[in-house]
């Protein structure tokens, strides 16, 4: 016990108080500041701040973790999207498609988290164009020949085979991408950011909470593979996140003196979804080694195994680069075009309830306008790569990303960016990527239960600004989510209810109708600013104030703020207020914020 430092554990990720207590934060400088303007003391709880960067090989784990939390739905969009582009039998390819979307997805990831919004937020394929896509490779001139449905007919080598299926990715590609410029005019002009100030509360609230009641059925059908396993997985997520969450765990280290110390670390917290993953996985290549799983596909448990894609991983290269036009010159129509607008739409409302959402449970500031747009139009940006690539859909934010670090409390930007490293590594390296892709259905399905109950609670949490002793406010919120969920699910059993002749508008109007999120949204938007109410009943009073308070601190912190002083060191020009998407500059101390809300400000933190 040569020190104190020694004596409590202390290093550079958290320490053992003298009674005992487990206590962590990002660098031991962190515990003298007790200044009550800092981000960290609305966030108590958290392990990592937006700001902060844990050492390295943390950083390593906490990206892997994430990558695998949002490894199912980048996995599950190529293998949905194969059948409509005739590729059911190529699995080759398919593992090429899901490649290269790893690839995109990475570096959209590390373009948002650096000049986008900013937020620990993971960027990966859409559902929201999943839709579109289907449907626009559903009319008659894209529909796959007969033969390419019967495995003995099809020769992956033939050049006629490879020709039907190009040029219908082809034809995803060239909608995508001119639907990706809209959604970067939209991003970058400020429109969204315009839009912000008749979102409230009872708009947020739906929106962010359909993300993941919407899709219980698909979550279901992984997770019902096998409930055993599923079970098991969602089981050892919750003991490790919720039961062991506060229990530190011994590790050696050695300082530069090279002496051995023990440092207490609180491992279950950190890595619940990996560990959960990790422990699930290997039980299953177990049971599946003894045979304990059926080897028949039409057999309950047949897809608990994880040797079901073996092939892919046998006959998968090594080391592969995507780059555009891999699949050839894109090619444009108008009917997939005005298609994937419907999914971008969706997709963008559907980003500004996650970037609220992230903010609330990494515990950064509410996001000011300039930083949504610049997010929305990074977003646009990626979904004009990913077009250019070839992935066969767009990028936007991860919701299953958004709920891990309401789990792991570690809301470290670094984190992310080393994900999206990890993300471009198994883009190259197609059989590492490979490996990953044999993570059985009911371990992915036990993970998503847990991720996406907490981001409909996320959701939820919204509604604390708003009086809900109002009648007002019940019926608003109860009716945008009942029908946020009828509806959407009523058009998806009848597909071809809406008939107004004009296919590119049919297709549009399909797709926002089976959309939970812009159902949901669109009747709180509009009943909450229709119905009369006063401000305070709608909680935009309060609403208003946190995010004057958040935004305070969010100067303060330079949470939002670009890198290398872009828009605040640089660029500094009187011009710069006409840009929508440049950081607005730090005012004076006594211009920040009003009397009355530097009154609330320290009520608030008091």
């Amino acid at each position: 016990m040569s020190s104190e430092k020694e004596v409590n554990g202390l290093d550079n990720y958290g320490y053992i108080n003298e009674d005992g207590s487990t206590r962590y934060t990002s660098t031991p400088e962190n515990m003298e500041d007790n200044s009550l303007s800092s981000p960290k003391e609305n966030v108590k709880n958290m392990t990592y701040y937006v700001t902060d960067v844990p050492p390295w090989y943390l950083c390593i784990l906490l990206g892997a973790q994430h990558f695998l939390t949002a490894l199912g739905g980048t996995v599950a969009i190529p293998l949905l999207l194969s059948r409509e582009l005739c590729l059911q039998h190529d699995h080759v390819t398919q593992s090429y498609l899901i490649s290269t979307l790893f690839f995109v997805s990475g570096i959209c990831t590390l373009l948002q988290v650096l000049f986008g919004v900013r937020l620990p937020i993971l960027q990966g394929g859409t559902f929201s164009f999943l839709t579109p896509t289907v449907a626009m490779l559903s009319l008659p001139q894209y529909k796959c020949p007969e033969w390419t449905y019967n495995k003995t007919l099809v020769n992956v080598s033939d050049p006629i085979f490879i020709e039907v299926w190009q040029t219908r990715i082809r034809e995803v590609q060239g909608a995508i991408m001119v639907a990706a410029c809209f959604q970067i005019v939209v991003g970058f002009s400020g429109l969204i950011g315009f839009l912000m100030r008749y979102i409230g509360p009872l708009t947020i609230a739906p929106t962010i909470s359909l993300i993941g009641l919407a899709l219980f059925d698909s979550v279901g059908k992984d997770a019902g593979s096998h409930w055993g396993i599923s079970g098991m997985t969602a089981s050892s997520i919750i003991i490790f996140s919720q039961y062991l969450r506060n229990v530190p765990i011994p590790l050696p280290a050695f300082n530069r003196s090279k002496k051995c110390h023990i440092y207490w670390l609180n491992i279950f917290q950190l890595f619940p979804v990996l560990l959960g993953i990790v422990v699930s996985w290997i039980i299953s290549f177990l049971l599946t080694y003894f045979s304990v799983f059926p080897d028949d596909p039409d057999a309950y448990g047949y897809y608990a195994r994880t040797d079901i894609k073996s092939d892919v991983i046998m006959r998968a290269d090594w080391f592969r680069i995507p780059y555009p036009g891999q699949w050839g010159l894109p090619t444009v129509s108008l009917a997939g075009v005005f298609g994937i607008l419907a999914g971008v739409i969706s997709s963008m409302i559907e980003s500004v309830g996650d970037y609220h959402a992230c903010a609330r449970l990494c515990g950064a500031p509410a996001p000011p306008k300039d930083a949504i747009n610049r997010g929305i139009g990074i977003e646009g940006i990626g979904c004009l790569l990913a077009g250019a690539w070839g992935t066969g859909n767009g990028t936007t934010s991860y919701s299953e990303n958004i709920g891990a670090l309401g789990i792991t409390k570690v809301g470290s930007r670094a984190v992310i960016l080393s994900s999206g490293i990890l993300m471009l590594l198994m883009g190259i390296f197609v059989k590492i990527g490979a490996i990953f892709s044999t993570i059985p259905q009911p371990v992915i399905g036990g993970m998503l239960m847990v991720m996406f109950g907490i981001i409909i609670a996320a959701g939820i949490s919204n509604l604390q600004f708003v009086d809900m002793n109002s009648s007002r406010n019940i019926f608003i919120f109860g009716f945008s989510m009942f029908t946020g969920m009828v509806i959407p699910n009523w058009m998806k059993n009848h597909p071809h209810a809406i008939q107004t002749g004009v296919l590119p508008l049919d297709q549009v109007i399909n797709v926002l109708l089976t959309t939970s999120m812009f159902v949901g949204g669109f009747c709180g938007f509009f009943l909450d600013n229709t119905i009369p109410g006063t401000e305070k009943e709608r909680g935009l009073t309060t609403w208003k104030e946190t995010i004057l308070v958040d935004n305070k601190v969010a100067i303060d912190s330079d949470c939002y703020n670009l890198p290398f002083g872009i828009g605040t060191k640089c660029c500094t020009g009187a011009w710069r207020r006409y840009i929508r998407f440049c950081p607005k500059p730090k005012p004076p101390d006594d211009e920040r914020v009003e009397e009355n809300t530097e009154e609330i400000h320290k009520e608030t933190l008091f």
